[in-house]
């Protein structure tokens, strides 16, 4: 039984497809790349230079300078363009009334990630609260798991009780890398088939197999 749970938070406790893709549309545009922000969802998950880099082949100065642009359009309208599932909050509250430790670990910049939980009343349920940095650093998810281990402290677990829940395979890898179990939900942005790929020791498909999982 898991005793300390960590989530990522874009497409797996909330639906940030309105507010990412309209802010990565905006970053674009900047550069005169007019796009549909659905074709953006793809944006979702990973570290936003990353992606600049991978599906646009931006160099590293031009995708930082896109990551700016994105942050003007979020900073201001894109956060709270966010859905909360609706399995979210019935799941936080059955875990701390359980005496559980819930974390965030995201590779969304934390302040942001702060923002946004306190925005739907959410904050109140997470022990942590860990991000990415503003200034760049910080952002792969393993080294976000990694800060969460740190603030824990004296409190930190034996690694066997923990568990990292998220959509993609960054999720997946990040907790391969500091030697956590990880489920993976298909609620989200991943499919079952990268989730898979990717190494998950579970896959949930709802919140209510997400539950029985995690006790």
């Amino acid at each position: 039984m898991y005793t300390h749970i960590f989530f990522d938070l874009d497409g797996t406790l909330t639906d940030p497809k309105e507010g990412i893709t309209n802010s990565v549309a905006y970053a674009l545009a900047s550069f005169g790349i007019h796009e549909d922000p659905d074709r953006l969802t793809p944006f979702i998950g990973p570290p936003l230079i990353d992606s600049f880099m991978e599906f646009y082949h931006f160099d590293a100065p031009t995708a930082q300078n896109a990551v700016e642009k994105y942050r003007e359009y979020f900073s201001q309208k894109g956060i709270f363009e966010n859905k909360v599932f609706s399995g979210t909050q019935p799941l936080l509250a059955q875990l701390k009334e359980a005496g559980k430790t819930v974390c965030l670990a995201t590779s969304k910049p934390e302040v942001f990630a702060r923002q946004i939980l306190e925005h739907f009343h959410m904050d109140g349920y997470f022990d942590q609260i860990v991000g990415s940095c503003l200034d760049g650093t910080r952002t792969k998810k393993g080294e976000v798991i990694e800060e969460v281990f740190t603030r824990l402290g004296e409190k930190c677990p034996d690694k066997a009780m923990c568990v990292m829940v998220g959509d993609r395979l960054h999720d997946i890898h990040g907790a391969q890398e500091n030697g956590l179990d990880s489920i993976g939900v298909t609620f989200g942005y991943g499919s079952q088939e990268e989730l898979t790929q990717a190494g998950a020791t579970h896959i949930a498909h709802s919140f209510e197999e997400l539950a029985q999982l995690l006790g």
